[in-house]
């Protein structure tokens, strides 16, 4: 039996959720909002459909993710035995930075210059955000870890607003004749990232004590034998080998809406410039209210149903992306109002933000709510694994089948995906999943 962890000190909580409110700043100006769109309408620019860019966008975010999940089971098995992950931590956050300010020099046509430092980049954020979830279960009792895991969701997504609308600002649009100011993307995202992060460094508490190697053996041994232990001790946690499953259908979803929304609005949908800065902060707004507001419902309702009520969000989201033209035209013909689906597509972001924010909070508190103290870093890393794995999937989906269909009928992808994670979650039983993390004992050393 483990004993309760006790709250940490609140400035302790509020550092580990600084570096949410820091990365967020990558995923949106480089991964969603800007960058992303700016890598296939100029720097591939082969228009109209822009099916070349959106593949070769597929493939850097899939090769970047497909490389976290080989190295993170291994990194997080190898950080629980040596108590470093403040350290491994430490190295994703230096990469990120160095690799995100690169990006400034990229210019249009450089494709597999862009490639490369998005590869990077996103390997350092995805691997950094494994390492900083580990965390989670050290911050309090597994009772709160829905309020604290929706507070940094919810801190992260109010940054990523700071940083996306002070960037739109003086940015401008995402066009090649705007290309000179609108490549300083990428040092103005790392310039907020290294600010950002100051404080989970100053604050965070690395716990745990660091276990001497056993004799002949290195670092790299030992952590692909924790990693094999890890696994075969996997059966005993049902309950946390369903939930990761559904993790993995959801998270692909959620890989692709991350890095297809924005530019889907720019080729569906044809947005303006101003609806583009409009659906940015309606969708950062709810990410947070969904975040925050579904961590309170964890203690309330429980985990898995606050889970599954997100991926049933997301369904319905999914649906309202793809008959947004639709929408449009018949509230025209029916009820003869003007409506541009430009301005339907923002109701549909209102419902994507909220599901984005509360099925990350709630699906990163479930997993700590089932994982047994002493394993945070190994299970995590399988967390981060599923996830990646799961991107891998999702991106490599989407782009095949944007490449046949249009991106406009591949969006239905994600439809399925959310269904099946909601399906597969319905069978996780809270209780029995936490009793079984509670029971876990460390096999004491050598011993079988």
């Amino acid at each position: 039996m483990t004993s309760p962890v006790p709250l940490a000190p609140k400035r302790e909580i509020v550092g580990w959720a600084m570096y949410d409110f820091a990365n967020q700043a990558y995923t949106l100006l480089i991964i969603t909002v800007v960058f992303g769109d700016l890598f296939t309408r100029v720097i591939v620019g082969d228009g109209p459909d822009y099916r070349l860019g959106n593949l070769l966008w597929s493939v850097a975010i899939a090769v970047s993710c497909l490389a976290v999940a080989l190295v993170n089971p291994i990194c997080g098995a190898v950080m629980d035995y040596t108590a470093t992950r403040k350290r491994y931590l430490f190295m994703t956050y230096v990469l990120t930075v160095i690799g995100t300010a690169l990006l400034y020099f990229v210019e249009p046509g450089w494709i597999a210059l862009a490639m490369l430092l998005i590869i990077i980049t996103n390997f350092a954020f995805a691997l950094g955000e494994g390492i900083i979830a580990s965390f989670l279960t050290d911050l309090g009792p597994r009772d709160a870890l829905g309020w604290i895991s929706g507070l940094g969701w919810g801190l992260g997504y109010i940054g990523g607003l700071v940083a996306t609308a002070f960037s739109l600002s003086f940015l401008g649009e995402v066009s090649l004749a705007n290309y000179d100011t609108v490549r300083w993307v990428g040092p103005f995202a790392a310039v907020f990232v290294c600010l950002g992060c100051i404080p989970t460094f100053l604050w965070l508490r690395e716990r745990g004590t660091a276990r001497q190697l056993p004799a002949g053996e290195s670092v790299m041994q030992r952590g692909l034998v924790r990693l094999r232990e890890t696994w075969l001790e996997m059966r005993q946690f049902q309950d946390l080998r369903r939930l990761l499953i559904s993790i993995f259908f959801s998270m692909a979803g959620i890989a692709i809406i991350v890095s297809f929304a924005f530019i889907y609005g720019a080729q569906v949908i044809k947005w303006d410039d101003s609806v583009r800065t409009m659906m940015f902060v309606i969708v950062q707004f709810n990410a947070a209210v969904g975040a925050i507001a579904f961590g309170i419902l964890q203690s309330r309702l429980g985990s898995r149903f606050t889970y599954m009520l997100s991926q049933g969000l997301w369904v319905v989201a999914i649906l309202a992306i793809w008959l947004t033209p639709e929408i449009a035209a018949l509230a025209r013909e029916q009820l003869g109002v003007n409506w541009q689906a430009q301005y339907v597509f923002l109701f549909a972001g209102c419902l994507a933000g909220l599901s984005l924010g509360s099925a990350q909070s709630a699906g990163r508190a479930l997993v700590g709510f089932l994982t047994p103290a002493g394993k945070s870093a190994e299970f995590f890393g399988m967390w981060g694994t599923a996830a990646k794995l799961a991107a891998v999937f999702g991106m490599l989906g989407l782009g095949l089948l944007q490449t046949f269909f249009g991106l406009a009928d591949a969006i239905l992808f994600c439809l399925v995906l959310f269904a099946v994670s909601m399906w597969v979650v319905s069978s996780v039983d809270e209780t029995r999943g936490r009793a079984a993390a509670d029971q876990w004992c460390e096999p004491i050393e050598g011993k079988k």
